[in-house]
């Protein structure tokens, strides 16, 4: 039986994306346990449904997201999947801890400490340390992991020692992976990354990325990975429920609305808004691929299915006429192609 094929757009240096990516915080017990079986069966469950792009970090479980991700990868062929790691947040171990939860969102023993290190020793350690629990050689996308307050030194020695590692073949492509649009727009203007990662800036019901970002990213081109398309819920289900959260708090009362009106558009073409938040951020140019988090194969399962989902045009055109999404989320998508020499 032959395998699935999910639609791939490729990065200025080559490197191909599938649109899905397995986002692996979950892996790490992001807010709560994941078993080894749950994990490597959520890997399993998207290699068969065509994914070949899969996104870790450090950070995520303390190293134990990259753990299960090598485990559960071993054995395929390395050439036919994409993997990506971050550096910035240094894993410095604590034994003395070890005894404790860890405080950082994520169930696992407070065996490290996180330190944000964006030199260039610094980055090339963490790399090291990936590659270590990965068991892989090689990591194709190198992302400087939430560089906010870190500005100086992300943007020279944290790029820098990137770019180093780029022209050496150790990594095919590098970027930064932020939940802010403002700063990734920089880092595409000034430095010589070739991918971003913006989490939940561009989606149904937040445009940020619009008046920076994105253009930026075609001009240069750069490509745009779209994570937290939910919006931390808020896009999750075809209502929001009650509660609902946007952005890690609850979400405000006319954005709730705002759910409920593109709701109400899009049942009579049967589509959910948890198919728009999938879909929306690929029709922009910029974006090469979308990223969400999952834990289990059911989650996988119903992530392709999204993926996969043909959004009538009338639909996303009554929305853009009512305005209750973002006209620039609506282009055909022509992804980025060629190394900027600018």
């Amino acid at each position: 039986m032959p395998e699935p094929i999910m639609r791939e757009h490729p990065l200025r240096t080559g490197t191909r994306l599938t649109e899905l990516g397995l986002g692996a915080a979950q892996l790490g017990n992001l807010y709560r346990e994941t078993t080894d079986q749950e994990a490597r069966a959520a890997v399993d469950a998207a290699w068969d449904a065509g994914v070949r792009y899969f996104d870790t970090a450090p950070h995520y479980g303390l190293g134990l997201s990259e753990r299960r991700l090598g485990a559960a990868l071993a054995g395929r062929p390395r050439d036919e999947f994409v993997v990506s790691t971050k550096v910035g947040r240094a894993l410095v171990p604590t034994p003395e801890r070890a005894h404790l939860p860890d405080d950082d969102g994520f169930a696992v023993p407070a065996a490290h400490r996180r330190e944000w290190d964006f030199s260039r020793d610094g980055v090339l350690r963490s790399l090291e340390g990936s590659l270590d629990r990965l068991g892989l050689d090689r990591v194709d996308v190198v992302y400087l992991h939430d560089p906010d307050a870190h500005w100086e030194q992300a943007s020279t020695s944290g790029v820098g020692a990137l770019v180093e590692l780029r022209d050496q073949g150790v990594v095919s492509a590098i970027g930064a992976g932020m939940n802010q649009s403002a700063m990734l727009a920089r880092f595409v203007r000034e430095t010589d990354v070739d991918v971003v990662m913006c989490a939940g800036r561009f989606t149904l019901v937040d445009a940020a990325a619009v008046a920076d970002l994105l253009p930026a990213a075609v001009e240069r081109g750069v490509s745009v990975v779209a994570a937290a398309v939910y919006n931390s819920g808020l896009l999750a289900n075809p209502r929001p429920r009650p509660g609902a959260r946007f952005d890690y708090a609850e979400a405000p009362g006319d954005l709730v609305a705002r759910v409920h009106r593109i709701a109400d558009v899009a049942e009579p073409y049967g589509v959910t808004v948890p198919d728009l938040a999938a879909r929306f951020a690929l029709r922009h140019p910029a974006v090469a691929s979308v990223v969400m988090g999952m834990r289990t194969a059911a989650h996988v399962t119903t992530s392709a299915e999204r993926i996969a989902r043909d959004v009538p045009e009338e639909l996303w055109a009554e929305l853009d006429r009512l305005g209750l999404v973002p006209a620039e989320g609506l282009a055909p998508h022509e992804p980025p192609t060629g190394r900027s020499t600018s």
